[in-house]
């Protein structure tokens, strides 16, 4: 992702899942797009719980053969070539740890994972943009402590005034998250896809169904 650019034109976060975790058929046909694998660290946590950290069937059967990870579970499914046969891996551990103690990039993915993809004014969800609590032109500044996630119907409404001017607060303050903040709250949003091999390593803020 690149850097967050308060210059490009405004447009409205993905539409999230159901907060639900559930089970689905996969294809019966191995092609591109297909049997997605789950990427652990080497501590057998997720790299990324939103978006999640999956790869496709090839790359993860390509890094088995480069001894870069472990397999830790497989789906029902082979690939074959002339010379091998081995199952679809659908977990893998990386074998190298990999930091996780960066800072997040101040992006605008970013900025509405951490506000939830509402608005903090009135919650919506709807044509997402990002607003300044204190508006540039009374110097305030583009960073993570005055940007707040905001729908256009709120930010027209505000406009160039101060909070107390408009008589709208944010409902959740500004701030810098951390990449575990971050996590934390990516763990709130599971995609409509969640093999069941997959469980064991993942924990949303939902009841899985046993």
């Amino acid at each position: 992702m690149g850097t967050f650019d308060p210059n490009l034109p405004q447009k409205s976060p993905p539409k999230l899942p159901e907060n639900r975790a559930e089970t689905l058929p996969m294809p019966e046909t191995v092609r591109s797009g297909t049997f997605p694998c789950l990427v652990l660290n080497a501590d057998y946590q997720p790299l990324s719980y939103f978006p999640l950290s999956l790869w496709s069937w090839q790359d993860a059967v390509k890094a088995v053969f480069l001894d870069r990870v472990n397999v830790v579970n497989s789906y029902q499914k082979t690939v074959r070539s002339v010379e091998f046969e081995m199952p679809i891996p659908s977990v893998i551990a990386l074998k190298d740890y990999i930091p996780q103690n960066r800072s997040p990039a101040f992006t605008r993915f970013n900025l509405f994972l951490r506000d939830g993809f509402e608005c903090v004014y009135c919650n919506s969800p709807d044509d997402l943009t990002f607003d300044h609590v204190i508006p540039r032109r009374l110097g305030g500044k583009t960073e993570w402590a005055n940007i707040s996630a905001a729908c256009s119907r709120c930010n027209l409404r505000k406009g160039g005034r101060l909070p107390k001017d408009a008589q709208m607060f944010p409902k959740r303050k500004p701030y810098a998250p951390t990449r575990h903040q971050l996590q934390s709250q990516g763990r709130r949003f599971p995609p409509n896809y969640l093999h069941k091999s997959w469980l064991d390593y993942l924990y949303w803020d939902v009841e899985l169904e046993a």
